[in-house]
């Protein structure tokens, strides 16, 4: 008996089935169907180090569930026997004898034909063995007897995918809304986002792969998903917004956010202030631009004048914001003046309590005034709000060192180093891949990209 074999049986012995090999890369294949580029294809049978990204299809709701339905069904004459060879079948499971398993579930149909759990597992079975099409008749049984078995219509469209039938979209929409079991969930979402993406509907993925970003929010395979869905149409509303309205402010404003992203503060500055030359009132261009110039420069004085303009101009036109005061405690804070940082974040935190900068900040600042106590009430709702905010915690080691609490201290600090050593990685990873970037596109500058990408 191969690996996933004795996964099935030993997940059917606990309630529950999972972990299949999946017939294709979990990740966004290209439009014509084909993988996507870089992400290798694996054989995942064989030994359990080996077996990679594994499914996790059934959990042990569905079992529970077959079991009412089974139930129900061994009240005839032959239910003493469908239930000895149920019985059966499922010590076989637990023995890791899937032949078995399969020729007492036979035996149960052949008893009764109506039998919902004995076709369910043959199809779960039919399909950990790659046999799609067993599988699919087995499934479609099981749901013609009862419809409402999610987790059946759920792996259904599976199948139905893997063989290529257009029945799988119907299937899999119409489950992923109902299922309650966060893998199985997980798994036909992943199918679903496939499915649209080869359609060429990346719109309709979007929906979902937020849900599964909210569900497991640590999936790396989704995480990829989500970031290529999401700059793909960002690339098509940007390339919409170029032919509908070249000459617009809002076109101006776009490119300067992408150049942001890129690390170009200093031509983001240039694209907005021609936003603004096109359209003064432009809405929320006027922080947007207090950022960037605060950005570009920040220990210079007029650059910090400039950006205090931009921010109070946007105050006036566009309202107060926690985001906005935030801006004016940093001016402050670079020109040292604690008092008038304080009043800025201060306020900040009284238009929005929710915001990590501002109890970051007023923890920094009543530090510096020696009021560890008062800071400690700030930063510690700072971590618990944003648990990856290296400065944050660094804040709080220090206010525990002044207020004798050194186990505390140690634990934040410890936190501190390990938050920053990880994202300095990532931060190093993004130099070398902008550096690699440059070299192969002749040193062009952030503007420069976005023009050339625009050209193309």
């Amino acid at each position: 008996m191969n690996f996933y074999a004795e996964v099935i049986a030993e997940r059917f012995a606990h309630g529950s089935i999972a972990e299949f090999p999946p017939k294709q890369t979990t990740g966004l294949p290209s439009r014509d169907g084909s993988s996507t580029p870089g992400r290798v294809q694996t054989s995942h049978m064989g030994k359990r180090s080996r077996t990679g990204r594994r499914w996790f299809l059934l959990s042990g709701l569905l079992l529970s569930g077959l079991l009412q339905c089974s139930a129900a069904q061994t009240a005839g004459p032959n239910a003493a026997q469908i239930r000895a060879h149920t019985q059966q079948a499922q010590a076989a499971l637990v023995a890791k004898d899937l032949e078995t398993a399969k020729k007492e579930f036979r035996v149960v149909l052949a008893l009764n034909s109506q039998n919902v759990e004995a076709h369910f597992k043959l199809g779960v079975i039919a399909f950990s063995q790659g046999d799609l099409q067993g599988a699919s008749e087995h499934l479609h049984k099981a749901l013609a007897i009862r419809p409402s078995l999610t987790q059946a219509q759920a792996l259904l469209g599976i199948c139905e995918r893997r063989l290529g039938n257009p029945s799988a979209q119907h299937l899999l929409e119409s489950s992923f809304a109902k299922l309650t079991d966060p893998k199985m969930r997980v798994q036909v979402g992943k199918e679903l986002i496939g499915m649209y993406y080869q359609q060429g509907d990346s719109e309709r993925a979007v929906p979902v792969v937020q849900k599964l970003v909210d569900l497991v929010p640590d999936d790396v395979d989704i995480l990829y998903m989500a970031q290529r869905l999401y700059k793909e149409l960002s690339d098509d509303t940007l390339d919409k917004l170029a032919v509908l309205a070249p000459g617009s402010a809002r076109l101006q404003q776009v490119i300067a956010e992408r150049l942001i992203n890129v690390g170009d503060a200093e031509s983001a500055v240039r694209h907005y202030k021609k936003a603004l030359e096109i359209d003064p009132r432009l809405p929320g261009v006027h922080f947007e631009l207090a950022q960037s110039i605060l950005e570009s420069a920040r220990s210079n004085p007029r650059a910090q004048d400039e950006a205090e303009k931009e921010a109070e101009t946007a105050i006036a036109e566009d309202g107060d914001s926690a985001s906005l005061q935030c801006e004016l405690g940093a001016i402050a804070m670079l020109r040292a003046d604690l008092e008038k940082a304080y009043s800025h974040y201060a306020r900040a935190f009284s238009l929005d309590s929710r915001s990590t900068q501002a109890q970051s900040a007023l923890g920094q600042i009543l530090i510096t005034m020696e009021k560890p106590q008062e800071a400690r009430k700030y930063l510690e709702m700072a971590v618990k709000a944003d648990p990856l905010n290296e400065t944050a915690h660094y804040r709080l080691a220090v206010a525990y060192k002044r207020l004798e609490l050194p186990d505390q201290a140690q634990k934040e600090l410890h936190l501190f180093q390990e938050i920053k050593a990880t994202k300095d990685q990532v931060r190093d990873l993004y130099r070398q891949m902008k550096s690699q970037y440059r070299e192969d596109t002749g040193g062009m500058s952030g503007d420069d990209e976005i023009k050339s990408d625009h050209d193309r």
